[in-house]
């Protein structure tokens, strides 16, 4: 687990690999405080989540949960990008809208890190948005180490650039 503390309660986040029965809708619930997301890209993390279920350690997409008390407070998801060698993809990483920036993102991406190297991951990609409604978490990566890579214009969309920000581990 990370040293990183959630500033509010003192207490850092508790993160787990395990799937509990409610963090579905704990996911869907995450994504949609974000205002960012569209309906067809939450559905896509719960297929993440239901083929890790499934198939738990076999499957390409692992999950890392923090938990606040309770409630799932945020998540990350992240796998190995097929035809590579040692490069892995975060495919997901999202705090609740109201506990950001206080340090639960920071812990499951450095868990996340942590468990690639493990594995020998040597180089992980963000692939996002350029939308305006993206900028704190393009800082957020900034902060934690990662830079932007590559840039392709308007490829979500016109005037939707993918920005891909990557990270050197080993």
């Amino acid at each position: 687990m990370s040293g990183n503390k959630n500033r509010e309660s003192g207490k850092a986040p508790r993160l787990r690999t395990k799937v509990r029965p409610a963090d579905p809708d704990g996911i869907s619930r995450i994504l949609a405080s974000a205002g960012n997301f569209y309906p067809f890209e939450i559905d896509i993390a719960i297929e993440l989540l239901d083929d890790f279920t499934l198939n738990g350690r076999k499957s390409p997409y692992q999950f890392i949960f923090a938990d606040t008390g309770k409630e799932l407070a945020g998540f990350v998801c992240y796998g190995p990008i097929p035809l590579t060698e040692k490069r892995y993809d975060i495919y997901w990483i999202a705090v609740s809208k109201e506990i950001q920036n206080k340090g639960i993102g920071k812990a499951l991406l450095k868990d996340a890190e942590k468990r690639i190297a493990a594995q020998k991951g040597k180089y992980l990609f963000i692939e996002t948005s350029s939308r305006p409604d993206y900028a704190d978490t393009h800082i957020f990566y900034e902060r934690c180490g990662y830079r932007c890579a590559a840039r392709i214009p308007d490829f979500y969309r016109d005037n939707d650039d993918k920005m891909i920000f990557m990270k050197k581990l080993l």
